[in-house]
């Protein structure tokens, strides 16, 4: 009897939780910004930046170098071939709507100025998951050389990580101590001095993880955050946050430099093991708080369009007047 191809979420799963134990899934190892270690998938023709289980599955498993891909029928169109014997991964392909002949009253097919018949859109409920298989541009011929990314300077980095938080209009308070954490009660993050960062990207490192739990709170995307300190729901909000806190590393190009992950591993490793299907839930999730994060960059990006305006002044953060009272710690999601 043929063995079942297991389903995306569950190879994702299987192999996480083999690096959980090993402490080397993507978002346990610190990574500088300068390095590829988190080289997000694209795809070679539209230049579409792969999302969600998609973007994990290819980043993990694949074993090439170049973060570009490309299904059969792609390559094609660009005079692109697929090189004899190479073998595609299969990625889950979501179809939201489907092309049908339009029709007139009585039923005959509405025919366009040329004699073909027209097509009209309607929408899928619900959408229709299929699979689709891609390549990566090192197994296809007559792909460009991969250009490198300009490199921005560190100052422009971080200007644009400042620019984006201070866009978010989120309530940060500074506090001497070893505590960053976010509290939904009171809708505030609290992070150590800036001083007592060894770098500046391992600040904003650190606060883009607690924007990821602020971004659930019910005024915002609206997830269940209000738990407590372990339990597997805690952990699943953490899963979250460190995957988008990845993800938004690479994208703003300042790294990733995880801390106290350590004391969600035993529960991540039993969440995946139960339900294999958390992994793909968590990545869509993830990806949400990405999308909803960097929409405030893009804020930046449209002002700077229709004015010239100074840089922002890195060295300053706004303060709260009044510190937040202390909170109990299973109301806080944190480092």
């Amino acid at each position: 009897m043929a063995t079942e191809t297991p389903k995306m979420y569950e190879a994702v799963a299987e192999k996480i939780i083999a690096q959980l134990k090993e402490g080397t899934a993507p978002w346990q190892l610190p990574w500088e910004k300068s390095t590829a270690a988190y080289e997000k998938p694209y795809n070679a023709v539209t230049n579409q930046a792969y999302r969600g289980l998609n973007s994990l599955y290819l980043q993990m498993f694949t074993p090439f170098e170049d973060p570009r891909w490309a299904t059969f029928k792609q390559a094609q169109s660009q005079g692109w071939q697929v090189k004899k014997g190479a073998k595609g991964m299969a990625i889950n392909f979501v179809k939201t709507h489907q092309l049908y002949p339009k029709r007139d009253e009585q039923g005959k097919l509405v025919l366009d100025q040329n004699g073909k018949p027209v097509k009209v859109r309607r929408v899928l409920d619900p959408p229709i998951v299929t699979k689709a298989w891609v390549f990566n541009a090192e197994q296809i011929k007559g792909v460009s050389t991969l250009e490198k990314k300009q490199e921005m300077s560190q100052w422009e980095k971080l200007n644009r990580v400042e620019s984006l938080v201070k866009n978010t209009g989120a309530s940060i308070e500074h506090v001497p101590g070893n505590q960053a954490f976010y509290s939904p009660l009171v809708d505030n993050i609290r992070m150590p001095e800036r001083t007592q960062f060894k770098a500046s990207d391992m600040y904003y490192a650190t606060l883009l993880h607690e924007l990821g739990h602020w971004t659930g709170h019910k005024d915002r995307l609206d997830r269940s955050i209000m738990n407590t300190f372990g339990t597997q729901e805690y952990a699943r909000e953490e899963l979250r946050a460190e995957i988008a806190s990845m993800m938004l590393g690479s994208e703003l190009q300042i790294g990733h430099d995880p801390k106290q992950h350590v004391a969600y591993v035993d529960s991540w490793i039993k969440i995946l093991t139960e339900k294999p299907f958390e992994i793909h839930q968590a990545a869509a999730d993830s990806q949400k708080i990405m999308d909803y994060l960097m929409a405030f960059d893009r804020k930046r990006e449209q002002k700077q369009q229709e004015e010239m305006q100074p840089g922002t002044d890195i060295s300053k953060q706004p303060e709260n007047k009044e510190p937040q009272e202390e909170l109990e710690t299973t109301l806080k999601f944190g480092r």
